[in-house]
């Protein structure tokens, strides 16, 4: 089956994101607080007042891009926690996501697939 692209996923994602304030509380360059050899290649945060399954707010990794715009997704799945997640690239280069792509696809545990949002297949 031949992958569909939906403008409006990507808008209500715009949607969320314009109505949360972004909170970063791993700056680049930080480990991670219980895996201290992870160590974050982007900014990592969440957007406050958001919930996902375990509870948190929905995670977003901010590129350096001025204009923080919903640039991809990526989907992972964590073995340990037996959950699935989103991820939201906000501002991401394409080497951004490529960091981020990369974050979670260390070892065994987490897998992460990126979708890039692709304006030119909505035609």
């Amino acid at each position: 089956m031949k992958t569909i692209y939906n403008e409006a996923f990507w808008k209500a994602l715009e949607v969320l994101v314009d109505g949360s304030q972004v909170i970063v509380d791993r700056p680049k360059g930080s480990a991670h607080p219980r895996f201290p050899l992870l160590i974050y290649p982007l900014d990592y945060g969440y957007l406050k007042g958001t919930t996902t399954m375990d509870g948190g707010g929905i995670d977003i990794w901010k590129g350096s891009s001025p204009q923080p715009t919903v640039d991809a997704i990526i989907c992972t799945v964590d073995l340990m926690k037996k959950d699935s997640e989103i991820k939201i690239l906000l501002g991401c280069t394409p080497e951004e996501m490529k960091l981020a792509y990369e974050f979670h696809n260390q070892g065994s545990v987490m897998k992460g697939m990126l979708i890039i949002r692709n304006n030119e297949l909505n035609g």
